[in-house]
């Protein structure tokens, strides 16, 4: 694995899944790298983690992160399919699960996305792999909350089951991805050095897991609970009507979305993202501080 064997003390992990399968082309592209230029402005170092023709990398060029998002042959892994990208010399766009893997074992201990998988509320049941990852890898990943496509208490509810340590940011309320708030209750944590004690509180008595930080969307891009409601229900009328199923689910119905809200999802997705790589390089600022 390529700077596998390195500790990154200002490195802040980002995903690939969303520039090969979460966000339109050239938006795709066009987001990846503005996201590692967010990172930078704050002095610290972006990977953007990715499997290029069966080698895993931390860190990908700016040509990777080019054909990663134009590519019609990109497998989506979580942490199951990392072999098989691998022994196979496929290219593969990384999800939650497999970069919190990748990144952990590279020494990467802060990772910012958009939103984790979760339980999702079709009746075929379907549970993402990272609700097991973010039980077992300790890492601290921010986001926007569970994607709001999910079966939002159910998700909640085995995130507390599999003992993920999961904190609001200045909210004791889950956001849930385009929506700043829900009726779920979640612990608060006002400061980035209270998010920062609460990781090297896990590491000190050596609990697994990661520190899983719900950063809401800016409110300024934070969609209408009956709007998206309308565009949600819409997108799942167009999923039983096709063959989708698996991990082609959250990237069917996101794109349904796009199309039912004119692009006012995709603009959302796009802030939420900046919002939390500004974040998660706050979070590693004060982890340098602390540590």
């Amino acid at each position: 694995m390529k700077d596998g064997d390195m500790v990154f003390n200002r490195t802040v992990a980002l995903e690939s899944t969303v520039i090969a399968h979460g966000l339109p082309k050239p938006k795709n592209v066009e987001t990846a790298m503005e996201l590692e230029a967010v990172v930078r402005r704050h002095d610290c170092t972006p990977k953007t983690i990715a499997i290029v023709a069966g080698e895993v990398r931390i860190g990908l060029s700016s040509e990777e992160i080019q054909e990663i998002g134009t590519r019609e042959d990109v497998m989506k892994v979580g942490v199951s399919e990392i072999p098989v990208a691998v022994a196979l010399k496929r290219w593969a766009a990384t999800t939650v699960s497999a970069t919190v893997r990748l990144a952990y074992l590279s020494g990467i201990k802060v990772f910012a996305t958009g939103g984790i998988g979760g339980v999702h509320s079709t009746k075929d049941w379907d549970v993402s792999q990272d609700l097991i990852e973010l039980s077992r890898t300790r890492m601290i990943v921010v986001c926007a909350g569970p994607k709001s496509i999910l079966d939002l208490r159910s998700t909640v509810e085995m995130l507390e089951t599999f003992q993920v340590t999961a904190v609001g940011y200045r909210t004791d309320r889950l956001p849930a991805f385009y929506c700043r708030s829900t009726s779920i209750p979640i612990t608060k944590v006002e400061s980035v050095e209270e998010i920062v004690s609460i990781f090297l509180s896990k590491e000190s008595f050596d609990l697994p897991g990661s520190v899983l930080v719900f950063n809401p969307i800016p409110e300024r891009y934070e969609i209408d609970e009956v709007e998206f409601k309308k565009w949600h229900q819409l997108a799942e009328k167009d999923l039983e009507w096709s063959n989708v199923k698996g991990k082609d689910l959250t990237p069917f119905l996101l794109s349904r979305l796009a199309h039912y809200s004119d692009g006012r999802t995709v603009e959302s997705n796009i802030e939420l993202l900046k919002n939390n790589v500004n974040l998660a390089c706050q979070i590693v600022d004060q982890l340098s501080k602390m540590q």
